[in-house]
């Protein structure tokens, strides 16, 4: 793939918030592949993101060829999040006060392999570093078991790549509700944690 068309960019606040039904499509689409297999849809969606898009400090990285945007990943203070994701952390002793925590990361098939995966991560952890307030930057992934039926042959976990970005994989884990692609409702789905200090 030519790269020369492609520019990554972190946005804040209400510059950030023009790009929410983007980021919205990229999830509903990128979402639907293993491991995640989420059948969403754009109310939901745009409900969830209405609420992160009013944290304060979040930050949206976007990737674009050209004019296009073909990938987001988002990050937010860890105090700002739900329950459920902040629960692990109180529960093992952390100040939330100083753990960004990193959302999705979501690219069109087609760009992966380009270098936008490894962009996302250091966008958000300058963004962070920045802040100046944050010890831990985290994000957590899905888990899926090996004999999944929709599992691909050809799927490849992520863990080396996170590895290389530094993080590290844990033992907590938090609970978030989505309906599966072959679910009649939504059910609740478990995710561990990786992190990766700052100091």
């Amino acid at each position: 793939m030519d790269n020369s068309s492609l520019v990554v960019r972190s946005f804040t606040g209400a510059e950030a918030s023009v790009y929410l039904k983007d980021l919205a499509r990229l999830r509903i689409e990128v979402f639907r592949e293993f491991p995640y297999l989420y059948d969403g849809d754009m109310a939901a969606e745009l409900e969830y993101l209405h609420a992160f898009f009013a944290s304060p400090d979040a930050v949206l990285v976007l990737a674009f060829d050209g004019n296009e945007v073909v990938g987001a990943s988002t990050g937010l203070p860890m105090a700002h999040e739900t329950p459920n994701i902040q629960a692990p952390f109180l529960q093992n002793g952390y100040d939330i006060g100083k753990v960004f925590y990193y959302g999705e990361s979501v690219l069109r098939k087609s760009y992966r392999g380009s270098g936008l995966g490894v962009a996302f991560f250091e966008h958000r952890e300058t963004h962070a570093r920045r802040l100046g307030r944050f010890e831990w930057v985290c994000f957590c992934g899905v888990i899926r078991p090996e004999n999944h039926p929709r599992r691909p042959a050809d799927f490849i976990p992520l863990d080396a790549f996170w590895q290389k970005r530094g993080f590290e994989r844990t033992e907590m884990v938090c609970t978030i509700s989505w309906k599966d692609l072959d679910e009649a409702s939504e059910s609740p789905k478990a995710l561990r944690f990786w992190r990766k200090g700052l100091k």
